[in-house]
This record gives C-alpha cells, sequence and structure tokens, in this order.
C-alpha cells in the first residue's frame, strides 16, 4: 500500500493517477491498517486518499472540453457535495461521444460511470464515517446512493420490478451500456440497507424508496455466475448481510422473503457459483491465461466465509456455511500464487494498480470486510 500510495500520486508529486474501483479497496485497507496497528498515518492516507478521488474523479477530465464538478455544481457547492453527480470510473480513454459507434471491445478502456464501482465507493465512504466519527463522509455516501440510483434504474413497467443501466455518461444523462450488470441490484440493495443501518437515528437521509425498488427488481433474479471476481462480490454481499442480520437490523427483501430464507438462498447461490468456477479446472492454467485482480476477488470473498463460518455465522446454517468454508483453501491457494513474484508477468503489469491493492486486500481483508 506505500507502493501504491507513491506510484499513483497520493504520496509523491507523481501526477495523480486515480480508479475508482482500486482506490474504494485502498480506502479500506488503509483503514484496516488503522484499525490492526493504531497508526493515525493510515487513517489519514485515507482521509487524503477519498479527497484526491473527489477532486479527479468527481471533476471533469483535464482532456474534456467540459471543466469543473461533474454535477454541475459551482466550486463551493461541488467542493460541499463532491459526490452530487457520481464519479468517473478513471478509464484512460474518454467516454464514448453521442454520436460515435458502439465498439465493444473499446468501451471497456473508455470512461464513464459503473453502478458497481459507485456502490464500492459508498462503502468506502461509510468505513471513514465510522472510523473518524465525521458524518460528512456517510453523507456523501448517501447523496451518492440516491444520485445513482435515479441514473442507473430504469423504473419497473408492467409486470416486471424494473432493470439497472451498465455503464452511464459521465454526466449520467445516457447510457454508454444499456444492459444490466450480473450482480448491480444485489449490490445496491446491500449496500444501500447497510447505508441506512449505520445513519444517525435522528434526521438521516432516506433510503427507503430506493432499498424498496431495489428490492422489487432482485425479486425474480438470481445470482449464479462462474466469474471469480463476480463470486468473490457475491460472497461479500452475503458477508454483509450476514452482519446486518446478526446485528438484528431490518432488511427489506425481495418478494418480502424471510431474511433467514434469503441469507440461505445467497449462501447456495454462491456454493453453485463457486462450483461452476471449479469445474474448468482453473487453477491449474499457467499465470499468463490467469487474471489476478479477478482471482484476488475470490479470496477476498472466501476470507468473508471463514470469518463467518468460525464465528458461528448467522443462526442454524452450519451446512451452508461449511460448504464454502471448506473451500477456503482455495483463497490461501491464490494468494500464495500471486505473491510469487515469479507468477507476475504481462497479467500482473497490466493492471499494476488493481493487483496490488487487492493482494493487499486479500493478504488482509479485514479492511474491506470489516469498515
Amino acid at each position: 500500500m506505500d507502493v501504491f500510495a507513491r506510484s499513483t500520486g497520493l504520496a509523491s508529486d507523481e501526477p495523480p493517477r486515480r480508479y475508482l474501483w482500486t482506490d474504494a479497496y485502498a480506502v479500506c485497507n488503509y483503514l484496516g491498517l488503522y484499525a490492526a496497528t493504531g497508526d493515525t498515518r493510515e487513517l489519514e492516507r485515507a482521509r487524503a486518499l477519498v479527497d484526491q478521488v473527489h477532486r479527479v474523479l468527481g471533476r471533469h477530465r483535464p482532456d474534456d472540453p467540459r471543466t469543473g464538478w461533474i454535477s454541475g455544481l459551482d466550486e463551493e457547492e461541488g467542493a460541499r457535495h463532491p459526490t452530487a453527480g457520481g464519479l468517473r470510473i478513471g478509464k484512460a480513454e474518454p467516454e464514448r461521444g453521442p454520436g460515435e459507434p458502439f465498439e465493444p471491445h473499446r468501451e471497456w478502456d473508455r470512461d464513464g460511470q459503473y453502478y458497481h464501482y459507485l456502490t464500492r465507493w459508498m462503502h468506502a465512504l461509510d468505513g471513514v464515517s465510522r472510523a473518524t466519527g465525521e458524518r460528512a463522509y456517510h453523507r456523501w455516501a448517501v447523496e451518492l446512493a440516491k444520485t445513482a440510483h435515479a441514473a442507473f434504474v430504469v423504473p419497473a413497467g408492467a409486470g416486471d420490478g424494473g432493470r439497472m443501466v451498465w455503464k452511464m455518461s459521465i454526466d449520467l444523462t445516457r447510457p454508454l451500456v444499456p444492459s444490466m450488470g450480473a450482480h448491480d441490484p444485489l449490490d445496491g440493495l446491500v449496500t444501500l440497507s447497510a447505508l441506512a443501518a449505520s445513519g444517525p437515528d435522528d434526521g438521516k437521509p432516506a433510503l427507503d424508496r430506493e432499498i424498496g425498488e431495489l428490492a422489487n427488481m432482485c425479486r425474480s433474479l438470481r445470482w449464479v455466475t462462474d466469474d471469480p471476481l463476480g463470486i468473490g462480490g457475491l460472497l461479500m454481499d452475503t458477508f454483509e448481510v450476514a452482519r446486518l442480520l446478526s446485528a438484528d437490523r431490518r432488511m427489506v427483501t425481495p418478494g418480502g422473503t424471510a431474511p433467514g430464507e434469503w441469507f440461505a438462498s445467497l449462501l447456495d447461490q454462491s456454493a453453485d457459483s463457486l462450483a461452476a468456477w471449479l469445474a474448468t479446472d482453473p487453477l491449474a492454467l499457467q499465470a499468463g491465461a490467469r487474471l489476478p485482480f479477478r482471482e484476488l476477488g475470490l479470496a477476498i470473498g472466501l476470507a468473508g466465509m471463514r470469518r463467518l463460518a468460525d464465528t458461528g455465522g448467522n443462526g442454524p446454517l452450519p451446512a451452508r456455511l461449511e460448504r464454502l468454508a471448506e473451500r477456503a483453501d482455495l483463497a490461501d491457494r491464490i494468494v500464495l500464487f500471486w505473491l510469487d513474484t515469479s507468477h507476475r508477468g504481462v497479467t500482473w503489469t497490466d493492471h499494476l494498480d488493481i493487483n496490488r491493492v487487492m493482494l493487499a486486500s486479500a493478504l488482509a481483508p479485514e479492511g474491506i470486510l470489516a469498515v
């Protein structure tokens, strides 16, 4: 994390190189280091990273004719509400213009906004709020939740629960990829539920409408995937649901399902997803055919299941937890593989920042899981 801070301009004179997904994990890593060591420098680094992300990704790109905050607010108001317009991804290329044709192979490298990146940032902001006791970070997370929901959610029509857009333009005025991300509604439901639970008892901004709409959308969806990063995210969402239930937080669940039943379903779908991925024997592949950050995302999610199993989980679900916890050894195998510098070829260096940060998260997952 020290190398990351220096190389990306957080703790050096290097030009800031900000990327929202990576930075969300990095903030949580610094919070985890602060909690483990008591070293206030780690907390200040988390604060500094939040500030830099807002000043870089909350504003238009240097190569964009537009300037200022992407929310359209003036300088003073934009600084008070840095997430009011969402946050850019931080991709290398400018976003696709209104008249440009859609090119799938280029869209991955073009800027815009992703919902699942925004939910990660909400989680990070809420963690900073709890670590510092400063409610501004929580308020920014809630403002971001409301902005993202209004932009990405297509309201329900007759006979359906609505859907979401996967990628929006920087100013949130037009979809860049209109299809729906595999887990975006679930990420939203879980993250916004956690935000609502951590808000102050009096005067907190309500998220009831957004949570209700996301729960309705999730009602007819399933989450099974064979993508390791997707499985890791599903496991992290499952871990967060367990944490909310163990704290006796009231949760709005899809279709009004009993909370314990919903949690059990998430465990089952996580286990099915892991089995689908393992069926291809992916860990037998050479390093050049593997993407480190995707596997490390899975390792982080599995660490959450290990923690749940060690603490007895949530309610009478030992068999379901054991299905996942007994495969927690996969997390160790993944981490050890990528700690070996002989495996760090092109797939490591091509995504250096995200690989570094997510390896740190997998080594010490208390930050990303517990903030």
